[in-house]
């Protein structure tokens, strides 16, 4: 079975967290954490960073690392490194998602997650108070 190891921006404001919807491919309208393929040389947090100026057009912080997860999509195994980031300025672009939203720990559960995200939002439903 095909490997993709990604990183995913778990992007914090105030009480809030950053959700972007997908805007094509077999998973067109599903929402996942902004970020994408590891490039070889890269550290995670090199990967990340660069990922995140190629989609929203902005700078992160990378904070702390929060998880792994490992799922078996029907056409691939991913391994998907999770941050938690801030952002450095208040500017966002969406390049290559359909629509974002700012989302409420009461709120995690009102979009439509990629199946290997839910387990990230059950970690942060967890952890933040």
């Amino acid at each position: 079975m095909k490997q993709i190891e990604v990183v995913a921006a778990i992007i914090r404001k105030g009480d809030k967290i950053f959700a972007t919807q997908r805007g094509y491919g077999e998973w067109k309208d599903w929402w996942e954490f902004p970020g994408g393929k590891m490039e070889a040389g890269e550290t995670p947090e090199e990967a990340l960073k660069r990922e995140i100026r190629e989609e929203l057009s902005t700078e992160i912080s990378v904070d702390e690392f929060l998880c792994t997860v490992d799922y078996d999509y029907p056409q691939f195994h991913l391994t998907m490194h999770c941050y938690l980031c801030s952002l450095m300025t208040d500017s966002l672009h969406l390049n290559e998602h359909e629509a974002a939203r700012w989302l409420s720990k009461d709120e995690l559960d009102s979009v439509k997650w990629l199946p290997a995200d839910v387990k990230v939002v059950e970690l942060l439903k967890s952890r933040i108070q």
